[in-house]
């Protein structure tokens, strides 16, 4: 019965070399890694520290997104790259402080960008006239601001919790020179609070 023979791909797939060897059929896997992998490790733990860092978020200002307590992943290599984008998540130094001042860093959410006239009225954002429909924040803003036009250089942060939140609102439009990073993921939340 030549049905019952095995087939020309099955043949083929236990004889291939490289599908025979599988980790789980030696234990050689589990070597030593040695001086170049030490190497490596050395290579990713550099790159981790010089294009990444993880920061604690001490205010409820982008509350829902992020809450106190969070840790998160910030990396600093994209805007050597690109420019920042709308609704980027953003680390940055405080613009209202002096260098020789111990400087604060804040997280906020970039809602205009050079060139925008941006204004908070009636609980809603206006960015060049257009009410932006904002699903991430915790309420509308009860205040208002006045219309402004974000200089070349600058972007305009808000935060998510925007009643709560010392931002461009505030003090202005940030100089892009000030931000340190963009926001990656939350890597360890405290509770669902």
């Amino acid at each position: 019965m030549s049905f019952l023979r095995p087939s020309a791909l099955h043949q083929f797939l236990i004889t291939s070399p490289s599908l025979r060897w599988m980790p789980c059929q030696s234990w050689g896997f589990l070597r030593w890694p040695g001086l170049d992998g030490f190497r490596r490790l050395l290579v990713v733990v550099l790159l981790w520290s010089t294009f990444s860092e993880i920061r604690h978020i001490p205010s409820s200002s982008m509350y829902p997104t992020l809450r106190v307590g969070d840790r998160i992943i910030v990396e600093k290599a994209t805007y050597y790259i690109r420019s920042p984008a709308i609704h980027d998540i953003v680390t940055f130094r405080d613009p209202t402080q002096h260098s020789g001042e111990e400087q604060g860093v804040f997280i906020k959410r970039i809602v205009a960008k050079a060139g925008d006239l941006v204004q908070v009225n009636h609980g809603w954002l206006y960015v060049n006239g257009i009410a932006q429909r904002e699903d991430f924040i915790s309420g509308r803003p009860t205040y208002k601001s006045n219309l402004t036009c974000v200089p070349q250089g600058h972007v305009y942060v808000l935060g998510d919790n925007r009643n709560n939140s010392y931002d461009s609102h505030v003090w202005g439009p940030l100089p892009m020179k000030n931000i340190l990073g963009r926001y990656v993921m939350c890597c360890y939340r405290l509770s669902n609070n």
